[in-house]
């Protein structure tokens, strides 16, 4: 077995001697264990995770959906770049969900304003889709729909080969389509890209960088 154990371990006696967890001569990865849990991968708030090292090229069409449970205004939820300025962010601002897309003729935004600044950072799950074909684009958070007109018709292709970082990225990696450096906290699940009949949803224990991200479960409230 070449993998960490996903669980909470606890009341450890050695030798009929009890372990004291709370002050371990050394840690790693390790957090602490919630009464109720649920599905997801918890992000505190300090990293992200990488995927796909070898690079996710979006092109011309690709939809994103995954649910988010956070209590903060601000956090990079999505981001995959190029070298150049093609690129595809979503990220929340002030309380807003901002899908940005630059095609490489120049950035637009399709943006989720909710009626009250706190109602999607509230603790409780939403349901996000943001869905690129060629030049238009769209967002779709709990049902309603947002989309945008884009005066660059003959830019249809976001050329990126850069890996998928969520919740975050690192402080060296450009991201031509965030404006947020703040890492997400709160808690992410089932997220599905899907490129025409092909679709793939990502397990984040699977990430080739986790900082700061617990893949297997989420605390049942925020603490």
């Amino acid at each position: 077995v070449t993998h960490s154990i996903p669980a909470c371990i606890g009341s450890m006696t050695f030798n009929g001697k009890q372990l004291d967890n709370e002050s371990p001569v050394s840690i790693f990865a390790v957090n602490k264990c919630y009464e109720t849990v649920q599905d997801g991968t918890f992000f505190d708030g300090s990293g992200f995770a990488a995927l796909v090292r070898e690079g996710y090229k979006v092109r011309a069409d690709v939809n994103i959906s995954l649910e988010f449970r956070t209590t903060a205004v601000h956090g990079v939820l999505l981001g995959v770049s190029s070298a150049k300025v093609d690129a595809i962010g979503l990220e929340i601002v002030h309380g807003k969900v901002l899908f940005h897309v630059n095609n490489g003729a120049g950035r637009i935004t399709a943006a989720y304003e909710p009626r009250g600044t706190n109602s999607l950072c509230d603790g409780k799950w939403h349901k996000l889709q943001a869905n690129k074909s060629k030049h238009h684009i769209s967002l779709i958070i709990d049902g309603n729909l947002v989309h945008t007109d884009n005066p660059h018709v003959q830019s249809t292709s976001a050329d990126t080969n850069n890996p998928i970082y969520v919740g975050g990225y690192p402080a060296d990696v450009k991201q031509n389509c965030l404006t947020s450096k703040s890492s997400f906290r709160g808690c992410l699940r089932n997220l599905v890209l899907t490129k025409g009949q092909h679709t793939e949803l990502f397990d984040f224990s699977r990430a080739f960088d986790l900082r700061g991200v617990f893949p297997h479960s989420c605390p049942g409230a925020e603490h």
